[in-house]
């Protein structure tokens, strides 16, 4: 599935012309599933109606082509310099949705410098009224191309898991939305939870945190949105070890019935 060329430009109706919901989402650390969310949250979104895209904004080790078993000939690497139009870079995924795929291995967009900033501010305002949803699959961290990434985004889905370590880059994450962008409010969803209740266990964790130590420094409380726990599974190894989308692959299993969950809860 490479040919870009099969994503036709939607029509300018009068729902289309209407800005899409955009939506972060990030992790204060790798290897949390941040990528399988926002992949396998588009297909939940997309199957309840949604125009869904998903933006590779993982600008210098982008992966969510492989996530998905693309192969791209065209990425946003191609739109940033002009070789290729915004139209023949977004591709459709499995799952119903979208894609506009980024690059690996470009050490030119590890800064976040005044022409990459431009050219991603250009790309989003132009893919914005075309869908009902985009999110942008951010890298991982606090560096400037996250954070403004991340400010492009109306809502901020941070992922995160029960691990300590995990727990503590999200709190730091969460902080510094708070600090330096004026949220007062990011969503949360806890991945790879060992028991039910785990996530609510998480994130009632991290809002104590917040109202203590963050909140008092700002002009309004700092809050957590819960929006959903994702199990264990041994069926999201196999998907991703088979390059496939779980909701795909496996529409039972326990975690694509609980991602089904956090796209209704997002959609209410």
């Amino acid at each position: 599935m490479t040919e870009s060329a099969s994503v036709p430009a939607p029509a300018a109706t009068a729902a289309s012309a209407k800005r899409s919901r955009i939506t972060a989402v990030t992790s204060g650390k790798g290897g949390v599933g941040k990528t399988f969310v926002a992949a396998n949250l588009a297909a939940a979104l997309a199957r309840q109606g949604q125009r869904v895209l998903v933006l590779d904004a993982d600008l210098g080790l982008a992966n969510l082509d492989v996530v998905l078993n693309l192969f791209p000939k065209i990425t946003l690497h191609d739109v940033f310099t002009g070789k290729n139009t915004l139209n023949e870079a977004i591709l459709p995924a499995p799952g119903g949705f979208s894609v506009l795929l980024a690059g690996s291995g470009m050490v030119e967009y590890s800064r976040m410098t005044p022409e990459v900033r431009e050219q991603l501010q250009k790309v989003i305002d132009e893919v914005a009224p075309r869908f009902d949803r985009v999110l942008l699959d951010t890298g991982a961290g606090i560096s400037d191309v996250v954070l403004y990434t991340v400010s492009l985004a109306d809502d901020v889905l941070v992922v995160a898991t029960p691990e300590p370590t995990s727990l503590t880059d999200a709190y730091a994450t969460i902080k510094v939305l708070a600090t330096t962008q004026g949220r007062r409010a990011v969503q949360l969803l806890v991945n790879q939870v060992r028991r039910p209740g785990e996530g609510r266990a998480v994130h009632h964790q991290l809002q104590l945190v917040v109202d203590r130590y963050v909140s008092p420094g700002l002009d309004a409380a700092l809050r957590i949105e819960f929006v959903g726990e994702l199990p264990s599974d041994p069926a999201v190894r196999d998907a991703v070890q088979h390059r496939q989308l779980l909701l795909e692959a496996m529409p039972g299993a326990p975690a694509s019935v609980a991602m089904v969950g956090v796209a209704t809860r997002l959609l209410a």
